[in-house]
């Protein structure tokens, strides 16, 4: 595999990962929890299969080349990816801590009605 297709590779499953992701927090804010968590693994692998592709990428590097635009890029990309899944895996956790705090304000309710 050659220096472009690497970097193709890192962007296109760094861009997966974070695809999952938003889509992970979308479930996750109707409380779908259980199809969140399936994206959230599916953005898992994803920012994995990109991971291996880094390491290609650093392993097959010289000490004389030189980072290009596109590498830039595409370790920016993935790595962007990597923080926005860590950042959204916080979020799904508040949305669950919010649909159990709303589950008890309706039991509440309930009995005082």
């Amino acid at each position: 595999m050659n220096y472009e297709e690497i970097m193709s590779q890192l962007i296109l499953h760094g861009g997966n990962a974070r695809g999952a992701a938003y889509e992970a927090l979308d479930e996750a804010q109707t409380f779908n929890f259980t199809e969140a968590e399936k994206l959230l693994e599916e953005a898992d692998e994803e920012f994995v299969k990109g991971h291996q592709y880094q390491t290609k990428l650093i392993q097959n590097q010289d000490d004389q080349a030189k980072p290009s635009f596109l590498m830039i890029h595409a370790q920016d990309h993935l790595m962007t990816a990597q923080a926005e899944l860590q950042l959204i895996k916080r979020m799904i956790e508040q949305l669950r801590t919010t649909e159990k705090l709303e589950k008890r304000i309706e039991k509440l309710e309930q009995r005082t009605e």
